[in-house]
């Protein structure tokens, strides 16, 4: 099942027992993806079609997996619901049940849930070899939420434009992709940004008002990952990583874009005048010139290679490889004793 499937065909009179939200393969894609934003529209249905609000301190409960035990969560669902028809119960990070121990008690209520409660589960890896996933798939809803391409992007942007009351050109909504990249979050509060910018004083977006209200996200992060490299802290390192890679950025384009900051770095620390860069660039980079030096530069230079040769050559995962890199990248540089 689709994540519009769901939405359009949900009866709040007689809803599924078990949902499980999880990762799937979009139309063009080689592996299965998954987009987060529409798991969440579709727990926000479910939920507001089947808890009253006025009951919901009763009804509605959340957990995530790796924070309580399937015992605990069982014994909820297995609760009679009080003051309302139906129990609801979302649990998060749910790919822990993808092995028999971590399932644990889950894998018995599965077989035979409980019809007053709706448990919904969003797993952002699973894997359909397992018990857990086909126990969900026989006792419920599978409804797989792969990432979206620019295009379906682009469509979604326009529907939530005019959901909100207004229209959205083509030039702004390429621009509004371009800047935001393909994660819905990210589209979703640039144009929440583009709204506010314009005001209630006009119910058209252009692509001036894309280009005034937001920054581009993904250039942002690649100063934030040149800046945490340069700092020696691979933590924030990795998470403007991770973040490059939400934007729909391929691990090829990062590593290359890792590159031209190595080569830029070079130009600065080698040059005995002008570095051949722009200023700003040549100002972001300096850091970075400074931290690794001359010598460690043309290391980083083959340490590139090597990892974009491992991913392509060997099958290990892209952006593995990548996180690698960047450890490396950021990794303190050893301070020499003095004698």
């Amino acid at each position: 099942m689709t994540p519009q499937e769901l939405l359009e065909g949900f009866d709040p009179d007689r809803p599924a027992p078990v949902y499980l939200f999880c990762p799937g393969k979009g139309p063009r894609a080689k592996m299965p993806t998954f987009e987060p934003l529409l798991a969440d529209r579709c727990v926000d249905r479910i939920t507001a079609g089947t808890v009253d609000p006025s009951t919901k301190d009763f009804a509605f409960a959340a957990f995530y997996a790796d924070e309580t035990a399937p015992g605990e969560i069982v014994l909820d669902a297995q609760t009679l619901p009080f003051l309302a028809a139906r129990r609801v119960i979302l649990v998060r990070q749910a790919e822990r049940y993808n092995t028999d121990s971590g399932a644990g008690a889950l894998l018995h209520y599965l077989a035979s849930p409980n019809e007053s409660t709706v448990l919904m589960m969003i797993a952002n890896k699973v894997d359909k070899r397992t018990k857990f996933f086909k126990a969900c798939e026989k006792s419920g809803r599978v409804v797989e939420c792969p990432a979206l391409g620019a295009p379906e992007v682009a469509q979604w942007a326009r529907l939530e434009a005019k959901a909100r009351g207004r229209t959205i050109d083509a030039d702004a909504v390429r621009t509004l992709v371009d800047r935001a990249g393909t994660h819905l979050s990210d589209v979703e509060n640039a144009l929440i940004n583009v709204i506010n910018f314009v005001g209630d004083g006009r119910t058209s977006l252009t692509a001036a008002d894309v280009n005034a209200a937001c920054a581009d996200i993904a250039e942002e992060e690649i100063w934030s990952l040149t800046d945490a490299i340069a700092a020696s802290q691979p933590g924030a390192a990795l998470t403007s990583l991770r973040r490059l890679l939400d934007l729909g950025k391929h691990p090829d384009e990062i590593i290359g874009t890792i590159n031209w900051l190595l080569k830029s770095a070079y130009a600065v620390g080698t040059a005995q005048g002008d570095p051949g860069i722009s200023s700003f660039v040549a100002q972001k980079v300096s850091p970075l010139a400074r931290k690794l030096g001359v010598g460690k530069l043309r290391a980083a230079f083959a340490l590139c290679t090597d990892t974009q040769f491992m991913s392509r050559s060997t099958g290990v995962d892209g952006a593995l490889a990548l996180e690698l890199l960047v450890v490396k990248l950021a990794a303190p540089v050893p301070q020499r004793q003095s004698a």
